[in-house]
């Protein structure tokens, strides 16, 4: 199997120390840049091979956020996991609006952090548990929601079958319809609740009750 390329982004130099002896150890990850702000991964990004950034969002100089979206325009295929602590919630929507595909607590288990990396590597978006269920707490606190979308039965089902994680022709097989169906519905619900990509949509189930965690 071909190497996962990766790079550190945090502010803390052990920490990114710690991963970085964590993630090489195993043989089919290396880490091949890190940087202690956004602006160092932009300039690092310019020059280093790699399909996944593991990205800080409170940094000086140039935070995650921003990163994000830089680090996108210059490779547009390279995947952003943010790299997350407890209270952090208010940066969440900001990040996936970035472009990021996931998120993980700093306090992850490494083979945590390892699942999150493959599953993005294949298309799908991650999400610690912990971090959504503090996700939700705060949400159950909120006085004024947001207004759900108007979704249709079908679309509801296959919205679920997103948050789990299923591919689309996982979702065709388990629902008994094609894929182009499944298809046409994800690319509706995307419209209809103004979502950018999968991770906006899993957040956006969980914003609106669609969703048990």
């Amino acid at each position: 199997m071909e190497k996962i390329h990766i790079i550190i982004t945090d502010d803390h130099q052990l920490f990114r120390n710690g991963l970085k002896i964590l993630l090489n150890s195993f043989p089919d990850f290396e880490v091949t840049g890190e940087a202690s702000n956004g602006e160092e991964f932009v300039n690092l990004l310019k020059n280093t091979k790699a399909e996944i950034a593991l990205m800080d969002i409170n940094m000086p100089e140039m935070d995650g956020i921003e990163a994000t979206r830089r680090g996108l325009r210059i490779n547009p295929e390279i995947n952003i996991i943010a790299l997350s602590m407890y209270g952090e919630e208010e940066y969440y929507y900001k990040m996936i609006d970035a472009g990021a595909r996931g998120f993980l607590l700093k306090d992850s288990n490494i083979n945590e952090v390892r699942e999150a990396i493959l599953t993005v590597i294949r298309g799908g978006s991650y999400f610690s548990q912990k971090l959504l269920y503090n996700v939700i707490q705060k949400i159950k606190h909120r006085e004024n929601e947001i207004k759900a979308a108007h979704l249709s039965k079908r679309e509801k089902e296959i919205l679920v079958k997103i948050c789990e994680g299923l591919s689309n022709q996982q979702i065709a097989d388990a629902l008994f319809i094609s894929k182009r169906t499944v298809d046409k519905h994800r690319a509706n619900l995307l419209g209809k609740t103004n979502s950018k990509n999968t991770a906006s949509l899993i957040l956006y189930a969980i914003r609106n009750r669609l969703i048990e965690i």
